[in-house]
């Protein structure tokens, strides 16, 4: 039996963890499931798969959580410390680490300081402190295995040596933009960027599906994941997503790993690594699928890709930047308080004014992600980007 702690778990990635655990009570078991604010959500869960650990990121909860949960038998937490508490909870065997944005930095690297298990769909937390993170995870001797379907695919593909690698090919949807113009972006709504055609995800990683900052992140990710250098990551635009991605060897050999566009797989691959179990969800029919394409993408219209490269190649605080501006530029999107193509605008500002500066501690990330913060806050404030 597995004890797992689920890191945000009535996200998207959480509920369908627990529809794995409900499906394999044989060998996995809830010990822990924390929630930013969706205390509706979370109680039901709590009732079903009776945690020993119950945490609210949203301290302003808490009190209403406990009311709502009187009588179960579960320690109720809140807070920052809340969720370093569950990502270190003594019986857990396994960490599902998929809190959105930042806040998953903190209890993910608690995590693997612990040296727990982690399977990591937060992928923030290696875009800031990526350096950090590996070099944590080399010394507690924790394998880190990748939640995200394109990461999970190459993880699966990669058999060799590294000296036998060529590349790694991240396919990528090209979003609900992929057909429109340069043009025809600056009128988009929030609705229509919320209209992914192929996954189903949380408003804040579909909007950067929309920009395709998502995307880059995976790039940035994918360097630390894989030891790979930014010459050898490349993204390729696959409409279909039935190829989740790629391997090319020396040889020119490409190994890809190929599956319906569901999360189900890559999560239940990192929960059973390094086994793989059997399971009674949809298979892919290699005979029903009538076309597979792929193509480059247009750095020019999707420009926030570019800024991903860019900061990947600048290094050290700049990635941290990024992704406090990509976060910033998205929440006010969400807001209406900027249009679609002001989101690269308000990002590339944030970046230039930034001084590159050497990250050692995981105190450098959050200190850098502030500055990117407050300068967001700033310029949109004076409306100068």
């Amino acid at each position: 039996m597995l004890n797992i702690t689920i890191l945000g778990s009535t996200g998207s990635i959480g509920k369908q963890t627990l529809d794995i655990i409900r499906n394999k009570k044989d060998i996995f078991k809830v010990s822990a499931l924390t929630s930013n604010s969706n205390i509706e959500l979370l109680c039901e869960q709590v009732k079903e798969f009776k945690p020993e650990l119950t945490v609210i990121a949203d301290k302003n909860k808490y009190k209403d959580l406990k009311n709502f949960l009187a009588g179960e038998e579960t320690t109720i937490l809140c807070g920052e410390e809340g969720l370093i508490r569950a990502a270190t909870y003594e019986e857990t065997d396994l960490v599902i680490s998929a809190i959105v944005g930042i806040a998953g930095l903190l209890p993910t690297y608690a995590a693997i300081k612990k040296g727990k298990k982690l399977a990591l769909a937060n992928k923030e937390t290696l875009v800031t402190a990526g350096n950090i993170i590996m070099k944590e995870a080399v010394e507690k001797n924790v394998k880190i295995i990748p939640v995200d379907s394109e990461h999970s695919a190459i993880f699966q593909c990669i058999e060799k040596e590294e000296n036998e690698i060529s590349k790694i090919i991240l396919t990528a949807s090209g979003g609900p933009f992929r057909e429109k113009t340069i043009d025809e972006l600056t009128r988009v709504t929030i609705a229509d960027a919320l209209k992914h055609p192929n996954w189903s995800m949380g408003k804040k990683i579909t909007i950067d599906s929309a920009t395709m900052m998502n995307k880059g992140l995976e790039v940035i990710e994918a360097k630390w994941l894989f030891d790979m250098p930014r010459e050898r990551i490349e993204v390729c635009i696959h409409p279909q997503c039935i190829i989740h991605s790629m391997v090319e060897y020396i040889d020119g050999s490409l190994i890809a790993q190929l599956g319906y566009t569901d999360m189900i797989l890559p999560i239940q691959s990192a929960m059973t690594y390094p086994n793989r179990k059997k399971t009674d969800f949809e298979k892919l029919k290699l005979s029903e699928i009538k076309e597979l394409s792929f193509y480059e993408p247009d750095f020019k219209k999707f420009t926030c890709l570019g800024l991903a490269y860019d900061a990947l190649e600048y290094g050290d605080s700049t990635c941290v930047v990024l992704n406090a501006a990509n976060e910033i530029a998205v929440k006010s999107f969400l807001q209406g308080l900027i249009k679609f193509n002001d989101i690269y605008k308000l990002i590339y500002s944030i970046m230039e004014k930034h001084n590159i500066v050497a990250v050692k501690t995981i105190e450098d990330v959050l200190l850098i992600d502030k500055w990117g913060r407050e300068k967001g806050e700033d310029l949109l404030k004076r409306g100068v980007f």
